[in-house]
């Protein structure tokens, strides 16, 4: 058994409406002649708010790729603690219990990881395993709940802590003003989500199985391009028309699991904005309200990269369903790539099975973290 937990959320306590990137796009491109298009586009991305690591103001500068790292780190460690402790709780585990750390985020760089310094300051032991993924962009939360999920079947019984961090507002870049670039300049929020895969017991999603798929020859339609400013984001108008693709994928995943795509209890997908919900109604056979969780993320953070699935999944827990309801979990990102989870409803009591925590050694009593209780950045949002 391995059950993905309830997530713990939390966005910045900057808050920018649909309206005031409407009237800072208009005064900051007001000769640009496609600005009327990229309006529209902005417009229809259904995104009425969107929470920011810093105010606007400071966002809008640009002082160098090395202060925006700078501004990575310093959020990071600031912010992620407390997300992490709320997942730890709702999964009724301690940090001692969790032999993996994935950490995902591709809005910032930090070697060592994040996950090094989680390890060395919130009382993980020092044998628990790191996986950092920075590069699958948006797929990157499917794919941290995939190797996730093959981690506890390798090690019965393991336990898995998921960390996103996406501070998307620092990839910012006043000089890219074509269409894609404006439309994302709207679309983007800002988000830190954390959860945990526990191995036994737990209640949440039972993950039955795991597949991923590229479609080829579409490298180059979401990509960075690395330069001394920083990471430029690059959109093919070819992307909200993905879904033609990988539906056929999500749709033979379950069939290999006997399933029925069009007919499942729960979908958790990625919403990069609403033509790819929509083309996932039209491809799957499903009613719109299907993908009302994403639906809501997007209205409510805007697209907050990996960390979409995550609230859309706690937007689920929020509302419950019943006990073997089957569902699905997509994240779609770079490659073009879907990584897919399909999985079970369970509502086990949440500290059935725990597993006791490893005996600590007399030698070993000097490493057992001793930290102070955490407190969360005022202002800060935190989504139950």
């Amino acid at each position: 058994m391995a059950t993905l937990c309830r997530p713990a959320i939390a966005v910045p306590e900057h808050v920018i409406t649909l309206d005031q990137t409407l009237d800072l796009a208009r005064a900051m491109h007001a000769g640009h002649p496609q600005l009327p298009l990229a309006l529209r586009l902005i417009e229809n991305t259904g995104v009425r708010t969107r929470h920011l690591v810093q105010p606007i103001e400071q966002t809008l500068r640009h002082p160098g790729f090395t202060a925006r790292n700078t501004v990575y780190e310093r959020e990071a460690k600031r912010r992620v603690p407390e997300v992490v402790e709320r997942a730890l709780r709702y999964a009724d585990l301690a940090a001692r219990d969790i032999d993996l750390i994935v950490y995902v985020s591709c809005t910032g760089f930090m070697m060592p990881s994040m996950t090094a310094w989680l390890i060395n300051t919130m009382g993980f032991r020092s044998d628990t395993r790191q996986v950092p993924i920075a590069q699958l962009g948006c797929a990157a939360g499917g794919a941290a709940v995939n190797r996730a999920h093959d981690f506890c079947r390798a090690y019965p019984g393991a336990n898995v802590l998921i960390v996103a961090c996406e501070f998307c507002s620092l990839c910012y870049q006043p000089t890219d003003l074509g269409v894609g670039s404006l439309l994302s300049n709207g679309l983007f929020g800002d988000a830190v989500a954390a959860v945990v895969m526990r191995g036994h017991g737990g209640s949440g999603v039972h993950i039955e199985r795991n597949g991923s798929h590229l479609v080829p020859g579409t490298e180059s339609w979401i990509s960075y391009g690395v330069r001394d400013t920083g990471f430029h984001f690059q959109l093919d108008r070819r992307v909200p028309g993905t879904m033609e693709m990988l539906a056929p994928a999500l749709r033979g995943l379950a069939a290999e699991h006997g399933w029925d795509v069009s007919g499942l209890g729960f979908y958790i997908v990625h919403a990069g904005g609403p033509r790819i919900l929509d083309d996932l109604c039209h491809f799957l056979d499903l009613d719109p309200a299907t993908f009302r969780y994403s639906r809501a993320t997007l209205t409510e953070r805007g697209n907050i990269a990996s960390a979409v699935v995550f609230d859309a999944l706690a937007r689920l827990f929020a509302d419950g369903v019943p006990d073997g309801t089957p569902g699905l979990l997509a994240g779609f990102g770079p490659g073009i790539t879907a990584e897919i989870s399909l999985g079970s409803w369970v509502s086990e009591p949440v500290g059935a099975g725990r597993r006791r925590p490893r005996a600590i050694a007399t030698s070993d009593i000097a490493l057992v973290h001793q930290g102070a209780p955490r407190r969360f950045p005022a202002g800060t949002t935190i989504t139950e």
